[in-house]
């Protein structure tokens, strides 16, 4: 018997949190979006074109079509993690980018 387990971040999503994927999907090879508190939606975006980017540069691409979701949403958009595909595989390059994953994948208990 296999059993899957849905991953704790899914749990959180809401019709504001796919809002934001929907927003984002068609421009990017894969987007997650949750809400992790109140006051807080984490977004996490990968994509091949973010290979040898600087994070500057790759967020600038990403918030071009944040900007064009409602105010009150992208308030509340706090976290932003963008990753290229290479940097999530097996073993990622560098701790930064292992803890920037687990903690999207599996986040830790909110204050509020």
């Amino acid at each position: 018997m296999t059993t899957t387990t849905t991953p704790r971040w899914e749990e959180k999503r809401t019709d504001e949190t796919r809002m934001v994927e929907g927003r984002l999907k068609p421009h990017f090879r894969q987007v997650d979006a949750y809400r992790y508190n109140s006051a807080s939606i984490r977004v996490r975006v990968i994509d091949p074109r973010f290979e040898e980017m600087k994070r500057e540069q790759r967020d600038a691409m990403v918030e071009v079509e944040l900007d064009k979701l409602p105010s009150e949403t992208q308030r509340d958009i706090v976290t932003l993690f963008t990753f290229a595909p290479s940097e999530l595989a097996q073993k990622p390059k560098t701790f930064k980018e292992l803890m920037q994953n687990s903690e999207f994948d599996d986040p830790s208990p909110t204050m509020l």
